[in-house]
């Protein structure tokens, strides 16, 4: 019995982050940056000091994602609208190729409103395909040079795949063992607190019944009453110790069912020719899909609704939110990224949005292509670096800010575009922590930094919850520079991502490295810009920047 109580506590500390996240101020990261706040932004002193009173430019954000609930209370008066188009008459009205486009698009989405849910990693598909060239080989031998090259990759990659599917069923079932065991638990103590509620007393009853249930329902109230300042009852017990635990378990499910099964392929669903990397007119216009949870906290971020009294406040104001759908749960496919990225460019995004990555893009070319036709369009790409605390100067990361060789060249210099911003992690605390151990980072491939933990935001059904990520830092990063876009409508993409980062001072401290244990690097060195996203320093930065685009004039701000 005791080795199960330390077990279920153990558990239970694990749950800390979630709690201290509850802690910290919803909109901590908007208050003003200084020696002793090096981690804030200085939103909110832009907002009291700065452009009150002044009306900027409306900039519309593409957020290429999940998907996102248009309807959330904190959302709904900054959806983007396609006013050229006329609401479910089944007409393409303004001739985008797209019908019925109002909010943005589902590039994962089937012609009859079905939706793809959860789709495989990429390795797992580029498995599959060798699988298919590779199953029925009894002599490795015979086969060419090149073709041995890819039977080793096949082998490889499923020896992996197998690993991981198998450790994908180890820890569902460990974690479903653990849900069981805290269900039973949590039943136990509300049929204890009764109707009158979880109280004082209640505890001290528990710990006379003394048996497994008891005492690790007392030990959970004591717990979280010390974290909470109070004593919380069932309906947040629950959300709290079963919310990330069930979460979890669905994780590990979606890995062995979906995401490493080589047999598994929803693409049937969109209807598409998913080898025609030219067609671009598929999917649906149902912006949501069934899951929203990621795009809905990523859109609350850059635009929430400012000052309306409920839930959060947003980056960005003067923004419009264009929702386009293409990454399901696994890994966003190359085709489906370029067009979402070509769409936004035709219907006037001026900042798009990608908080999500893989460790491989066969079709890279075309995401390429599409990122040149942003550039020259003058639209600026955030996108998320990732979550594998890795150096992505030299790990595999996609898509990326480095240009394919062309097939054909024997001598090429490397290209980088100049409209794409790569943004790491960053806590709430200035301490050797103050970089999330799981952002990656990289001297050359990632910009700058931003907050991406304890990040409350906007989540489906009028709801808001703590995430963390790269995923979070991105969309910090989006609406500084759609304020940016808004204020100083005159400076392009390019000068944009310039201001951003020159603005970004550098920070003289030690960190400990993402991914490691206890390795010391100056905070500096992980990027290049060396700091953290502050919205203050980058209007002062832009305000004496010649903007190299002629617009209407509007009067001059001052930082």
């Amino acid at each position: 019995m005791q080795n199960k109580v330390f077990f279920s506590l153990s558990i239970l500390l694990g749950l800390s982050y979630f709690i201290s996240a509850q802690n910290s101020s919803p909109n901590w990261y908007h208050g003003l940056k200084t020696e002793e706040t090096p981690f804030n932004i200085s939103t909110d002193y832009i907002y009291e000091n700065v452009v009150k009173g002044k009306q900027g430019q409306t900039v519309v954000v593409a957020v290429i994602d999940s998907g996102v609930d248009i309807e959330h209370e904190d959302l709904d008066d900054v959806i983007w609208n396609n006013t050229d188009e006329i609401p479910d008459n089944g007409i393409d009205d303004d001739n985008n190729g797209y019908v019925d486009d109002i909010h943005g698009w589902n590039f994962i989405g089937g012609p009859n409103g079905s939706q793809v849910d959860a789709d495989t990693y990429e390795m797992t598909r580029l498995y599959a395909a060798l699988r298919d060239r590779f199953k029925n080989v009894e002599d490795p031998s015979q086969l060419s040079k090149d073709d041995l090259k890819d039977y080793n990759q096949y082998v490889e990659w499923g020896k992996e795949i197998e690993k991981d599917i198998a450790s994908a069923k180890r820890n569902y079932e460990e974690m479903s063992a653990t849900v069981a065991l805290f269900s039973e638990v949590l039943d136990h103590l509300e049929e204890f607190a009764g109707e009158s509620g979880i109280t004082a007393s209640t505890v001290d009853s528990l710990v006379m019944e003394a048996d497994r249930n008891s005492m690790i329902a007392a030990n959970i109230v004591n717990a979280l009453s010390a974290e909470l300042g109070y004593i919380p009852q069932m309906s947040e017990v629950r959300a709290i110790i079963l919310g990330d635990l069930l979460d979890s378990q669905d994780y590990f499910e979606a890995k062995f069912k979906y995401n490493y099964n080589p047999d598994f392929d929803p693409r049937d669903i969109v209807g598409d020719d998913y080898d025609d990397l030219s067609d671009r007119y598929y999917g649906n216009n149902s912006v949501e899909g069934p899951d929203a949870m990621h795009g809905t906290h990523v859109a609350g971020i850059i635009a929430a609704e400012r000052h309306n009294d409920i839930g959060i406040n947003g980056v960005a104001n003067n923004v419009k939110i264009m929702v386009l759908r293409a990454v399901p749960d696994g890994d966003e496919r190359d085709k489906d990224v370029a067009n979402a990225i070509r769409y936004a460019v035709d219907n006037g995004a001026s900042v798009i949005n990608m908080s999500f990555g893989k460790g491989h893009s066969p079709q890279k070319q075309y995401v390429d292509d599409a990122v040149r036709y942003a550039e020259k369009n003058d639209v600026l790409l955030v996108h998320a670096s990732g979550n594998s605390g890795e150096n992505i100067d030299t790990s595999a990361n996609f898509p990326n800010d480095h240009y394919k060789k062309p097939k054909g060249f024997l001598f090429w210099k490397k290209k980088k575009p100049k409209n794409w911003i790569s943004v790491g992690a960053s806590s709430n605390i200035k301490s050797e922590n103050m970089v999330a151990s799981f952002s990656n980072f990289g001297k050359e491939d990632v910009d700058l930094f931003a907050p991406g933990e304890f990040m409350l935001s906007t989540t489906p059904d009028n709801s808001y919850e703590v995430q963390q990520g790269t995923s979070m830092a991105a969309p910090v990063v989006a609406g500084v520079a759609a304020m940016i876009r808004s204020y100083f409508p005159s400076l392009t993409a390019e000068q944009v991502k310039e201001v951003l980062v020159d603005s970004s001072t550098p920070l003289a401290i030690e960190v400990v490295e993402p991914g490691s244990d206890d390795k010391m690097v100056k905070f500096s060195e992980l990027s290049v810009s060396g700091g953290i996203v502050d919205l203050k320093s980058a209007f002062i930065k832009a305000a004496v920047t010649k903007g190299k685009k002629k617009v209407k004039k509007t009067k001059q701000i001052r930082a």
